[in-house]
């Protein structure tokens, strides 16, 4: 008697979700290849694992007029450099009307579907990339804003508009010695 072995069956792997390719707001960009239903979990942001001060450093020498990078902030401790062991999500765009958007959960990086994400349609979520003491003055234009939206920003940085600056409220005998010291016109 022969004993006949099963193979086991295999399960069918899901139809992928997303593709990555070229993009009219931005270089690559991942779209959607079937519906993807509000609330689901596309893609988590992957990468190496690594402090500022070593992010710093690996790109000391990237020039500040340029906006293109893979990092992503996860906590003060931890940034994700998705250039290095990263995946498609890496190329996900900003956008400031975003279909996605990014949740950080026990110091990992998820995008998330906020609304249907229709075949053919490009996935993004608004970066809110923080602004920083140091920045450039050009800060504005180097991440400026190609989305396109009704209500776009302008801008990939949060917030909106840099802080302005706030002069030293004059104290009282600095206003009298500001009128004495400027000249006075006769009528």
């Amino acid at each position: 008697m022969t004993v006949a072995t099963r193979k086991p069956k295999r399960k069918a792997q899901p139809a992928p979700l997303i593709k990555v390719r070229r993009s009219a707001v931005h270089g690559q960009g991942v779209f959607a290849l079937r519906r993807i239903r509000k609330g689901t979990r596309v893609i988590e942001y992957v990468g190496d694992r690594i402090s500022h001060a070593r992010a710093n450093r690996r790109y000391d020498d990237h020039d500040e007029n340029d906006n293109h990078t893979f990092l992503f902030a996860v906590d003060r401790n931890v940034v994700i450099d998705a250039t290095v062991d990263g995946n498609d999500s890496r190329f996900i765009n900003h956008s400031c009307e975003p279909n996605c958007e990014s949740n950080i959960e026990n110091r990992r990086v998820f995008i998330d579907a906020i609304r249907t994400i229709e075949p053919g349609e490009e996935l993004n979520y608004d970066y809110q990339i923080g602004r920083e003491r140091d920045d450039p003055v050009n800060v504005d234009v180097i991440y400026a804003c190609r989305c396109g939206a009704k209500s776009c920003r302008g801008t990939m940085l949060w917030p909106a508009k840099r802080p302005a600056v706030r002069k030293k409220k004059k104290t009282a005998a600095r206003k009298t010695a500001a009128r004495r010291a400027s000249p006075r016109r006769r009528p």
